[in-house]
């Protein structure tokens, strides 16, 4: 994608990637999470606001920084950097509740054309996995490199 998005820095390992949200509400600090699931090749994408008070991850904060499309340019540039190091991983994503997982297909779709230029998108609904289509609620995501297959 060729949108402004915030420079990452990297945490302990090339899974953790922390960034600071800049708007009306100040500066935000984030972080996304990539961690190994049950099925070897399969990595959780978590991502949201950094307690400042705490230092815990929170998934369920509502920043309102007006910088939702800067932000979601962000977490996929930290794609594409987890995947460089990782590249048979499969990137399972689901919202915190049901309103933030719509809120991953909206961002999606809004930005199908060019995540789909180097990444294959699938949407899980009804216990069935399918490639992912506008306008269709999921109730959760993969994503993986084109290159590879899907099963």
């Amino acid at each position: 994608m060729h949108l402004p998005y915030y420079k990452l820095t990297t945490g302990i390992s090339s899974s953790i990637f922390e960034f600071t949200s800049q708007g009306p509400k100040g500066e935000i600090p984030k972080i996304i999470i990539f961690s190994k699931m049950s099925r070897n090749d399969m990595y959780n994408l978590a991502f949201g606001d950094i307690d400042l008070k705490t230092g815990a991850f929170n998934d369920r904060t509502v920043s309102g920084n007006l910088d939702s499309d800067k932000v979601l340019a962000t977490v996929v540039n930290a794609l594409f950097l987890f995947c460089d190091e990782n590249p048979k991983a499969l990137i399972y994503a689901k919202g915190s509740t049901k309103s933030r997982t719509r809120l991953y297909r909206m961002g999606i779709s809004k930005y199908i054309k060019e995540i789909a230029d180097d990444f294959q998108v699938y949407g899980e609904r009804y216990d069935f996995w399918e490639e992912f289509q506008l306008n269709i609620d999921y109730d959760s995501f993969v994503i993986k490199r084109k290159s590879l297959k899907f099963d």
